[in-house]
């Protein structure tokens, strides 16, 4: 198949410095086979040509889930724990950031960080939970 040849007088798809966007333009002046001149059909404006751009593809958020990022943590840290030196959950016991916390319904948890006053965060198998304690 053989492509076209351009000349003055044709329309062309030019990125239009005025309107600053693609658009339709009709050549102006041509300097051998490429147009160097060309008028805007939408603001009759006319200036150098310029190839139309290229729309940039949206950028991508790959965002981690919450959930997965607190198992990976989970088990990134469960061989260097021994369940025999976790202390039994009660509301009324105090435990210390790395501690170890043996939970009735969640099981084997690792102290974190202390949220507030008498507010613990624990990581457990599950992921992270807010504990109440002394």
């Amino acid at each position: 198949m053989q492509a076209t040849t351009l000349s003055a007088g044709d329309p062309i798809e030019a990125r239009c410095t005025k309107c600053r966007k693609n658009t339709n333009h009709i050549v102006v002046a041509m300097a051998e086979e490429v147009p160097v001149k060309v008028q805007c059909n939408t603001c009759s404006g006319q200036h150098k040509y310029r190839p139309p751009t290229v729309p940039k593809k949206a950028a991508v958020r790959r965002t981690v889930d919450p959930k997965v990022a607190e198992q990976k943590e989970w088990q990134s840290l469960r061989p260097g724990m021994d369940s025999k030196q976790a202390i039994d959950y009660s509301m009324t016991t105090a435990f210390k950031v790395g501690g170890l916390m043996n939970h009735p319904a969640f099981g084997l948890g690792l102290v974190q960080d202390l949220v507030g006053p008498r507010k613990i965060k624990v990581l457990f198998e599950d992921g992270k939970k807010t504990m109440r304690c002394k």
